[in-house]
Parts: structure tokens; C-alpha cells; sequence
């Protein structure tokens, strides 16, 4: 599959890319040249881990994709409930995913971080970034069956967030690889993506 470079500038998304529970409402803003999305109330990513909570109804909008890849995009949001959050997912199974954004708190900092789950267990890295945050450039790297996820506070400057491995994955297997949101806490959560670019093979050394 060639490499997918979708910046929003038609009103049709590429057609390599499908959703997994579609968001109710969605939109590409060809004035914005963004992908716009309101994710439904009690939506979320989460195997058991902490509070047993088992939660696989976010929005994923995807691709298939075999091999090494670079994902990457920059997301805007505006956040109203505790954990609102959009960003980019790795999926190979409903109990071996990895997912990277902000989560936001209603009181002191928001949350930068990454979720991966193997075996059917989430666990959650972080770090604390500025309440009034309202956009992150993301990124998530497959090298064989690891990944790397960094993140960048102006598209420029890239700092690693996470490595992780897939167990289930398989290194010829396809993953789902693309953007997600999820509002745990209720509606009201809006994020705009502007870019989603899916770029096959490793990065060159930084």
C-alpha cells in the first residue's frame, strides 16, 4: 500500500481509511483544511487495569497497514469533562492496542501520555503538561513488532514519550493504524485534526 498523506483539503477522506464506531458527528472543514470531531458521551480505550473498567467504543478512523511505519499528525482540541482526548491509536486486537494524547483534568495539569495495552490489561505512562494546552503534534513509530511514540509541542522538536512492544502483533500481520477521540465523562468534546500522514519504513536518525 503507498504511503497516506491526508490533509483535509477535500471533502472526502482518502480512501484507504475506514471507521471503526463512526462519531456521531464528524465533518471535514475544507475552510479549515481539518478533520472536526465531536465524540459521543461514555466513549472510551481501557482494559481493567485500576478500576476494572473494560471500554472498546472509542472513534477510530483507520488503515491497514503491514510493515515498518511512521504515523503522525497535530490535533487542536477543546476539552469540557475530565478525560477528553484525541490522538493516535495503534491497533492490532480489542485486547493489544496502544493509544497516545492529552487527557485533560478538570483541576491542575492535563495529562501527556500513552496507553498500551497486551494481554488485555491498559497501563498509562505520563506527564503533566499546561492546563490551557490546546494542541500536540504526535507521533507513533513501528519498528518490527516495538513502538515509539513522541510527541512535540510545535511540530518541530520531537520528544520520546514511550516505548512499547505489541505482544499480539506479528511482523508481516496488518495493524490498524490512525487517529482517535473518546469522551469517558459525557459530550460537549470537540478535536480538529489537520493532518494524518502514514509513511512507510523507519525514520532516518534525528
Amino acid at each position: 500500500m503507498a504511503d497516506i498523506h491526508e490533509s483535509f483539503a477535500r471533502p472526502t477522506l482518502h480512501p484507504a481509511l475506514r471507521w471503526r464506531r463512526e462519531p456521531p458527528r464528524w465533518t471535514v472543514r475544507l475552510a479549515e483544511r481539518c478533520l472536526r470531531v465531536e465524540p459521543a458521551a461514555a466513549t472510551d480505550f481501557w482494559q481493567k487495569t485500576h478500576d476494572g473498567l473494560e471500554a472498546d467504543n472509542g472513534h477510530f478512523l483507520f488503515a491497514e497497514v503491514t510493515g515498518d511505519f511512521v504515523l503522525s499528525t497535530r490535533v487542536r482540541f477543546q476539552p469540557v469533562h475530565q478525560y477528553d482526548q484525541a490522538g493516535l491509536m495503534v491497533r492490532v486486537s480489542a485486547t493489544c492496542w496502544l493509544k497516545t494524547s492529552v487527557e485533560y483534568e478538570l483541576t491542575g495539569a492535563s495529562r501527556l501520555g500513552a496507553v498500551v495495552t497486551n494481554h488485555g490489561y491498559s497501563d498509562w505512562s505520563t506527564q503533566s503538561v499546561p492546563a490551557e494546552t490546546r494542541e500536540m503534534w504526535l507521533r507513533v513509530r513501528r519498528e518490527g513488532q516495538d513502538y515509539i511514540v513522541d510527541a512535540s509541542r510545535e511540530g518541530r522538536r520531537w520528544e520520546q514519550l514511550r516505548m512499547a512492544h505489541l505482544a499480539e502483533d506479528q511482523p508481516r500481520a496488518p495493524v490498524g493504524a490512525g487517529l482517535y477521540a473518546c469522551s469517558p465523562k459525557g459530550a460537549g468534546f470537540v478535536a480538529e485534526f489537520t493532518y494524518l500522514n502514514i509513511d512507510h519504513g523507519r525514520l532516518a536518525r534525528e
